[in-house]
Parts: structure tokens; sequence; C-alpha cells
């Protein structure tokens, strides 16, 4: 069964990993999906043709999550080429390293522009269109709780204010009847962090289940939130990391 059918969701950053996965999942569900990239154009139009040959609808627009007029022209393509805009993923980010003695304020500027002010810009862009049932779904880390690691100072603050966010946003719109929340994906296998690399092992020794998630587990939550099932959860976090925060 097609949950989504009818739908239109714009995923930010789905040209691969945890992005890529979302997208082809919002699309096995019916929604017609627009995904926006920076770089990787090839990469985009390869999720792309992958969803229109199983029978779904996709688009890739490039837009970079620092440009906010480019992120507002990306909604309103959406909307003015497939009538609407009914869910917002909020995927793309950065993973900034370094302790405090190392990182600099072009990257602390650079990683608040990404990772949080482009969600809240994002946000303000699609609430216009967004009807009543529509849902905002940004993706935190589950390193916004608990930081077990020195050098992940800037990325713990980002992911941690889109919790704020989350619970701000839900307040504004639950009288539009539209539901934010936020999701925590813990290690994830993909290019970014192989399963198999040279850090996995002490990520998976945090874990309850030691075990990566798949990118496909994190979408299948995603999709839930966004789906029917998914009406009256609003202003929530949701962790899937194998039990690595408990």
């Amino acid at each position: 069964m097609q949950r989504l059918s009818g739908k239109v969701a714009l995923v930010t950053g789905g040209s691969r990993g945890i992005g890529a996965a979302i997208a082809r999942r919002l699309a096995e569900e019916g929604a017609a999906v627009v995904m926006t990239y920076v770089n990787g154009e090839a990469q985009a139009q390869s999720v792309v043709d992958g969803i229109v040959s199983t029978g779904g609808q996709a688009t890739a627009v490039r837009a970079d999550n620092r440009d906010a007029a480019a992120l507002e022209a990306a909604v309103e393509r959406t909307v003015a080429e497939l009538g609407g805009l009914d869910i917002l993923i909020n995927n793309a980010g950065i993973f900034p390293t370094g302790t405090i003695e190392e990182v600099t304020l072009e990257e602390l500027d650079r990683t608040i522009a990404i990772n949080l002010r482009a969600p809240v810009v994002a946000a303000m862009a699609v609430v216009g269109h967004m009807p009543e049932g529509g849902r905002i779904i940004t993706i935190g880390s589950n390193l916004a709780v608990r930081v077990p690691w020195p050098g992940i100072s800037l990325y713990a603050m980002s992911k941690a204010g889109l919790v704020g966010l989350t619970k701000g946003l839900a307040r504004d719109l639950g009288p539009r009847g539209i539901n934010v929340n936020v999701v925590h994906p813990g290690s994830t296998d993909t290019d970014m962090n192989p399963a198999d690399g040279e850090l996995s092992d002490p990520q998976r020794s945090l874990m309850a289940i030691p075990r990566y998630n798949e990118a496909g587990d994190v979408a299948g939550l995603v999709a839930w939130l966004a789906g029917p099932e998914g009406r009256s959860v609003t202003g929530a976090e949701f962790t899937i990391d194998g039990g690595a925060n408990i």
C-alpha cells in the first residue's frame, strides 16, 4: 500500500547516504520527490533514474544549503511543477571535526549555515504552501544528546539546536495541523561512515546492539512519521542508534 500517494516531498541533500535512502523510500510509498544536491549531480541523477525506473516520480535540483535564495527557489519550483508541498525533509548537513582549540570561525559559520540556519530557511519557505497534515522532519544526530569523544563540538552544537527548532516549530504549526519531528541517527553505514571503517569498532562498542544502521532503517522511520500513522506525533525526538545513548 502506498501510504504517501498524492503527496509531494522535498528532501535536502538527497544524492547519497541517508538522504538518498529517504528519497527512495518516500517514492516507494507513492510520494513525488524533489531532492536537492550541491556537487553530486551524477549521484543525484542516479537516484532519480532509479526511482523513475520503478515507476516513481523524482527530480533533482541543485541548491546549496548555504544559499537561502537557492533553497527558496527549490521550494517554489517544487510547488510550481508538482502543485504543492506536503513533506519537507531537512537532511543536508556537514560533519566538522576538531577540538575547540583547532576549529576556526569560518568553520563555525559554515556549520551553523548548513546544519542549523538552512532548516530554518527551508521551514520558512514551505509553511506558506504546506496544507493541514503536512510534515517537517529534520535529520539530527544522536550526538546532539551525548558526545562520547572530543573533536565534535561544532557538530553536536548544530544538531542540538535542531531539537529546540523542532519543538518550537511544533508549537507554531500545530494549530495548522502540521507535524514537526526530528530523527537522530547514530552510526549509519554510508560512504561517510562505513561499517567497516577504521573508526567503526569504537562506535559499535558504545551500542547495546553492536550493529550499524542501514540507511534504509532511518528512511523507514522517516516514512512512518511522514505517513498517516504519524499524525499524532509532533515535537518529538526519535533516536535510532542501536542503543548507543542508553
